[in-house]
């Protein structure tokens, strides 16, 4: 009848493993780390591959103003996308600094998940 009343509970996070979520100090900050993480991964490539269409179409534009005007347009866009995204790094670090001690506890590019060691 014990193990009903939920005396019997036990913490699963000592069952894991050596390699598991025994240790939950990172908690927070490590998850702010890996969303921050992925989301300047793909905001790069998104840019990336942005400007890489948009020169192709400036390049194959044959003289038609309103192609080339087109890709200016969506160079211009990237371009200030990339501006925004360092932006939001820097503020990221300001406010990583203020709530951790350390301008570099949100923007540590590591990705810890199930399995993988604690850094």
């Amino acid at each position: 009848m014990a193990g009903l009343l939920g005396t019997d509970i036990i913490n699963p996070l000592t069952k894991v493993g050596s390699n598991g979520y025994t240790d939950v100090s990172t908690g927070l900050p490590a998850f702010i780390t890996n969303v921050v993480t992925i989301i300047f991964v793909v905001g790069g490539l998104w840019t990336f591959f942005n400007l890489m269409i948009a020169g192709f179409s400036y390049i194959t534009a044959a003289g038609d103003q309103k192609k080339i005007e087109a890709a200016q347009q969506s160079i211009t866009t990237s371009l200030i996308g990339l501006v925004i995204m360092v932006a939001a790094a820097a503020i990221t670090g300001i406010i990583s600094f203020v709530l951790f001690g350390n301008a570099g506890a949100i923007l540590t590019p590591k990705i810890i998940g199930p399995g993988s060691a604690t850094p």
